[in-house]
C-alpha cells in the first residue's frame, strides 16, 4: 500500500494490516506468549537483531504492531510503543529519556496521577520535576536547569482545559537541550498532531478517546526511531508494561471511526458549553470553543476541533457539585472519559483526589468544579439530565 498518498481517515482504516494466508479481511487476533523458529541459527539471528521477527509477546506481537503502526502513522510520528495503560506510557517515555540526577518541568495542569508519578516515583530513581503555570511561557524557560531533560505538558489540559501552546514550547525545550513530551490523550491526531507542532514526543491513554467505548485499558508512546524506536522501546522490553494483543485489536478498531466520533464529540461539547454558560447556578464554564476562553484563538489555530471534555463551577462548593451529579439519572457517575457514553466527575474528590490542598488550588481545582466527557447521546437528553440537579 502507498500510505504517503493516503488521508487521515484512510490510515486509519488501512494502514499496517499484513493479512496471514488465510486472508482475513479484518485485522486477526495473535494471543500468543512466544513464537517458534526454524532453526537454532533463526532463533540467535532474532535475539540479536540481526534479523527481525517475533520474539516473545512482552515487546513483539503482530496485533500490537498493527496498533503501533498505525497509530504512529496517524500521529506523524516514525515508531510507537504500545503499553498497559496511559500511566505507564508517560512512566515509559520518562525512564527512556531520563536518568539519575536529571531534572524535568512539568505544566502544574496535569492529571492528578501523573503528578503522584512524578512525586511519589521518579523521585526515588532521582529525578526530579519543577511544575510552572501551563500558558506562562516566561515561567519555563526560568524553571530549565542544566539537569534538565524533558518537559512534559498536557494539552488541553485536564480538568480546567487550558491549551499550551505546542510550538512555543517545542523552541524553548531545543533551544535548552530538552525534549518536549506532549499528552494528546484530550485531541488524539484526529484534531491535534503535536509532532508536527514540534514536540519529541506525543503521549495517549488508549483507554480514552482511542477506544472510545470504555473497554480496554492502553497507553502509547509515538515519537522518532531513536527516542521512541530504541529508548522507550529498550525499557518497554526489559520491564515489560506491554499492552495485550485483544486491546491492541479493539483500539485498532477505535482508530477506524477516531475523527468521524471526535468531531461528533467537540459538536456535542461546544452546544453543551454554551447552554451551560446561561444556566444561573453555573457561575463560569471552562472549555476552549467558548470566546471567552484565554486560549481560544490559540486553540482554534492548533486543533482542528475544540474536544469532548469541558469543566464549570456550581455555586455552593462541593455540596452543590455533589448535589448535581446525585441528580444525574443518565449521565455515568465515573472518573473515565472518551466514551459514547457522558460521564461526570467531581476532580476535587476523584482525579485530583490524592493531591495535597495546596496542590488543587494552584492547579485551579476548586470544590464547585465539575469536569463533563459529553458522549454521543442526544444532546436534549443531556441537558435534562444535568437540569435536574443545577435547579436544585
Amino acid at each position: 500500500m502507498y500510505e504517503d498518498e493516503f488521508h487521515f481517515d484512510t490510515i486509519a482504516v488501512r494502514h499496517g494490516i499484513r493479512r496471514t494466508p488465510e486472508g482475513e479481511h479484518s485485522e486477526p487476533i495473535f494471543p500468543t506468549s512466544s513464537y517458534v523458529f526454524a532453526s537454532a541459527a533463526e532463533a540467535a539471528a532474532r535475539f540479536s537483531g540481526e534479523v527481525p521477527g517475533n520474539i516473545y509477546s512482552r515487546f513483539t506481537n503482530p496485533t500490537v504492531r498493527t496498533f503501533e503502526q498505525r497509530l504512529a502513522a496517524l500521529e506523524g510520528g516514525e515508531s510507537c510503543v504500545a503499553t498497559a495503560s496511559g500511566m505507564s506510557a508517560i512512566l515509559s517515555a520518562c525512564v527512556g529519556l531520563m536518568k539519575v540526577g536529571d531534572h524535568m518541568v512539568s505544566s502544574r495542569s496535569v492529571f492528578g496521577s501523573t503528578v503522584v508519578l512524578f512525586n511519589n516515583y521518579l523521585s526515588r530513581m532521582g529525578i526530579t520535576t519543577s511544575y510552572v503555570p501551563l500558558t506562562d511561557l516566561a515561567a519555563w524557560r526560568d524553571a530549565i536547569q542544566p539537569n534538565t531533560r524533558v518537559l512534559f505538558v498536557e494539552t488541553p489540559s485536564n480538568p480546567l482545559t487550558e491549551v499550551a501552546d505546542i510550538a512555543a514550547l517545542a523552541e524553548i525545550a531545543h533551544q535548552r537541550g530538552c525534549k518536549l513530551v506532549v499528552d494528546n490523550c484530550f485531541c488524539t491526531p484526529a484534531l491535534q498532531q503535536p509532532l508536527k507542532l514540534g514536540a519529541d514526543l506525543v503521549v495517549h491513554s488508549a483507554t480514552k478517546y482511542i477506544d472510545g467505548q470504555g473497554r480496554c485499558l492502553g497507553g502509547a508512546v509515538v515519537g522518532d526511531a531513536t527516542l521512541v524506536g530504541k529508548d522507550v522501546y529498550g525499557f518497554l522490553r526489559t520491564a515489560g508494561p506491554s499492552m495485550s494483543p485483544f486491546n491492541a485489536w479493539v483500539f485498532t478498531k477505535g482508530l477506524e471511526t477516531l475523527r468521524l466520533r471526535m468531531l461528533a464529540h467537540s459538536a456535542a461539547a461546544q452546544a453543551l458549553a454554551e447552554w451551560l454558560m446561561e444556566q444561573p447556578s453555573v457561575t463560569h464554564v471552562y472549555y476552549p470553543g467558548l470566546a471567552h476562553h484565554p486560549q481560544h484563538a490559540l486553540a482554534k489555530a492548533q486543533q482542528k476541533a475544540f474536544g469532548g471534555v469541558l469543566s464549570f463551577e456550581v455555586r455552593g462548593g462541593k455540596d452543590a457539585a455533589w448535589r448535581v451529579i446525585d441528580n444525574t439519572r443518565m449521565l455515568s457517575i465515573t472518573a473515565n472519559l472518551g466514551d459514547v457514553k457522558s460521564t461526570i466527575t467531581h476532580p476535587a474528590t476523584t482525579t485530583h483526589g490524592r493531591l495535597t490542598p495546596e496542590a488543587r488550588m494552584e492547579a485551579g481545582i476548586s470544590d464547585g468544579l465539575l469536569r463533563i466527557a459529553v458522549g454521543l447521546e442526544d444532546l436534549a437528553d443531556i441537558k435534562v439530565d444535568l437540569a435536574r440537579g443545577l435547579a436544585r
